[in-house]
């Protein structure tokens, strides 16, 4: 029985391009021709063709397969390599559909951290943006932190005073704003000290530092702006590191 390359590559479930690529590579053999010029494959070649298609399927390199032809061998290391991305695929997976699970069942915002799942319906639009912004520049430990701060933290009369200030307040609503705010913020960085610049990524510090400040300022007013980093003045002399824009 011999077949032609269009016939071959139907049996082996691939296209006569990919036929005619194994034999650039020396993956596959080249036939013998019959008296008028055309190939003819036989179940040699068949047998070759479906062993690459299989271990192509598992996720092996042509470069892989054709050292394993080499030196007749299967790549052992390779195939335990694969056999461990596969196995963190899966779990990532497995994460991700329980994820998807909690967000269809409570109706969630999807961008959002599973761990805010609590207190998902309290923040508002501008609260969710923050956190899905800080939950990603942050290092794991301070994401952690800034979770559990959102989760743990009940509303607050400061808060109040903070989102109404206008944008043309005056210095001493500012200063009032700021002597407020402070005994609030010192004891956040007290029950959470990741949330300190140690908490940036010190190889992206400079660029952390712009996101935030880039996000503080669409989130703020001028005078809010203000307000912050009179705050983060006071925290600098306190000997805390600075927070805010």
């Amino acid at each position: 029985m011999a077949w032609s390359t269009r016939q071959l590559a139907e049996l082996a479930g691939t296209t006569v391009k990919a036929v005619r690529h194994y034999h650039e590579l020396g993956l596959l053999d080249q036939p013998e021709r019959s008296a008028n010029g055309y190939k003819r494959y036989g179940v040699e070649h068949l047998v070759v063709l479906l062993r690459i298609r299989r271990l192509v399927g598992f996720g092996l390199s042509l470069a892989q397969i054709a050292d394993m032809e080499r030196t007749g061998e299967p790549p052992a290391e390779a195939l335990r390599l694969l056999d461990a991305e596969l196995a963190e695929a899966v779990e990532r997976l497995r994460r991700i559909r329980s994820e998807l699970s909690d967000i269809l069942a409570q109706r969630l915002p999807p961008e959002l951290p599973a761990e805010l799942a609590p207190v998902a319906g309290r923040l508002s639009h501008e609260d969710r943006s923050l956190a899905l912004v800080m939950t990603r520049v942050y290092t794991p430990e301070a994401a952690e932190a800034y979770i559990d701060l959102l989760r743990d933290i009940e509303p607050h009369p400061v808060d109040e005073v903070f989102m109404n200030l206008p944008a043309d307040a005056d210095e001493r609503a500012r200063i009032g704003a700021v002597e407020q705010m402070l005994p609030l913020v010192r004891g956040v960085l007290a029950d959470y000290p990741a949330l300190d610049r140690s908490g940036l990524p010190l190889a992206d510090a400079s660029r952390t530092g712009e996101v935030v400040t880039a996000m503080m300022r669409v989130l703020c007013n001028p005078a809010q702006l203000d307000v912050l980093k009179r705050v983060g003045d006071r925290l600098a002399e306190d000997g805390e590191p600075p927070r805010g824009a």
